[in-house]
């Protein structure tokens, strides 16, 4: 799978030094995956969630943090939409 705005998740590791193995792990396995549905990707990741429009909720290290991304399957394409708290994420909601 190709991600895209992959730049997000570099900025967040320079605030957030303790998701770095995490977030990389996750860039490791996505980017070695040729998910062609949400079957697939629940194989590897089956606590993820779909929240509609595309979207799928990952948590980040023990569920730390949240990553919300937007999944193209048929183009193989992720594209991170935000990571952060959850407390962050409740106010992006608001």
């Amino acid at each position: 799978m190709l991600i895209r705005k992959k730049y997000i998740l570099d900025n967040f590791v320079v605030e957030h030094a303790d998701s770095i193995n995490a977030i990389q792990r996750w860039i490791d396995v996505v980017e070695d995956a040729e998910w062609k549905s949400h079957a697939d990707l629940k194989l590897s990741f089956p606590s993820v969630d779909y929240v509609g429009n595309e979207r799928y909720v990952f948590n980040i290290r023990g569920n730390r943090y949240r990553l919300i991304v937007v999944i193209v399957f048929i183009a193989g394409l992720i594209s991170i939409d935000f990571i952060g708290t959850h407390a962050e994420y409740n106010k992006l909601k608001m």
